[in-house]
């Protein structure tokens, strides 16, 4: 610690490229934490589906319907504990471009399914009594102004029309990845206002054991495959790993620019370090004279960088993690994103191997520099 102060004056001696520095390193991070944020996101809503429940659609595409039909088949499977449906609406309120999920729900069968969905006691009694009533989460009441006891008009885009609605209820999910900006209402009320025309999207069945899902499943899809709407059923968390894959390969690209990133941010801090090394050449040959051992200045110089690039980094994954706290437009399309602490961490560490291989060149010219030769340029 005694050579603190002389690391410090020399990240002192050219204040504008050490700050100029740090900054592009935090700028670099922030970007880095960003991108894994994103990756780990992903990766924790495709673990976010229960095991116990299965999700049958149509084997074309879920934006083929399923027969109301079906409901009593899957109910007689053996293994299957209650079974209920919903469908995709596709609502719009006020701006198109100001987009959020709205869904039909079979409303007795849907709410027993998913425990971890919590509407408070009171408010599903008023929305069960009330056919045009919705459900809505607490990102949409907060983004939108709405109060419970709210009426409010969506515009149908799929079933064409206005179509109102009171808030009876706010839901709130137990776990960060389910979406908390979905607004859901009874199928019933969609079925008898499209004249009829509404069908099932997907079906959702609850297992009694989780092992007889592989079962179940290829039961499912035998007994409907020569039908006029074949099936294909996985387990909930599979089918939300499915949307995953619709990204195509996004792990391959965010790591390939965070690849890219972490040499650019390299080759910068590398050359700071060398114009900073090659500029105290003399004093490093008096430092030597005045007996400062090669292993000490080697020290120095690595602590300079290191200092620099830690410094840069904790700005960086600090900020992310800050700016991404707060409500951004990530959660509407992305629920659950935040810069997790592990991140946090590998962001420090990559920060400090970026600071010991830039640091490693200059520290290794300053320790194996001749004292005659460098002094001479002293006189």
């Amino acid at each position: 610690m005694k050579f603190a102060r002389l690391v410090w004056a020399n990240l002192r001696r050219n204040k504008r490229r050490t700050i100029l520095t740090t900054l592009s390193v935090a700028v670099a991070l922030f970007l880095f934490a960003t991108l894994r944020s994103v990756l780990t996101t992903l990766a924790g809503a495709a673990e976010v589906g229960s095991e116990t429940r299965l999700i049958t659609t149509n084997t074309i595409s879920i934006v083929f319907p399923l027969p109301q039909s079906y409901y009593e088949r899957l109910r007689a499977m053996e293994g299957v504990e209650a079974v209920s449906w919903a469908n995709w609406f596709g609502g719009v309120y006020r701006d198109p471009q100001d987009f959020f999920a709205s869904f039909a729900v079979d409303s007795d069968t849907y709410w027993p399914i998913y425990p971890e969905i919590e509407v408070p006691p009171e408010q599903l009694r008023a929305y069960m009594g009330e056919r045009t009533a919705a459900i809505v989460g607490p990102e949409l009441m907060k983004r939108y102004g709405w109060k419970v006891g709210d009426r409010v008009s969506l515009r149908g885009t799929i079933y064409p029309g206005d179509w109102p609605f009171t808030i009876r209820g706010v839901y709130r999910a137990t776990t960060k990845y389910i979406d908390e900006a979905s607004f859901m209402f009874h199928w019933d009320y969609l079925y008898e206002k499209s004249d009829r025309q509404a069908d099932v999207g997907w079906y959702i069945l609850q297992l009694s054991d989780p092992a007889l899902a592989p079962a179940v499943a290829k039961r499912i899809d035998d007994t409907f495959r020569n039908s006029s709407a074949s099936t294909e059923t996985a387990t909930e968390r599979a089918f939300q790993a499915s949307f995953i894959t619709m990204w195509g390969n996004v792990g391959f690209f965010l790591n390939a620019i965070g690849l890219a990133v972490f040499f650019a941010i390299l080759l910068v801090a590398a050359n700071t370090m060398m114009m900073a090394a090659r500029e105290r050449t003399t004093e490093h040959a008096v430092l030597k004279a005045l007996g400062y051992g090669d292993r000490l200045l080697f020290g120095i110089v690595m602590a300079e960088a290191a200092i620099v690039t830690l410094l840069g980094g904790l700005i960086g994954v600090l900020a992310a993690r800050l700016l991404f706290s707060a409500a951004t437009p990530f959660d509407s399309w992305m629920p659950g994103f935040s810069v997790t602490w592990p991140t946090i961490g590998l962001g420090l560490a990559i920060a400090l191997v970026i600071g010991l291989m830039a640091g490693l060149i200059p520290a290794l010219q300053a320790a194996r520099l001749p004292v005659v030769q460098a002094l001479r340029r002293v006189a």
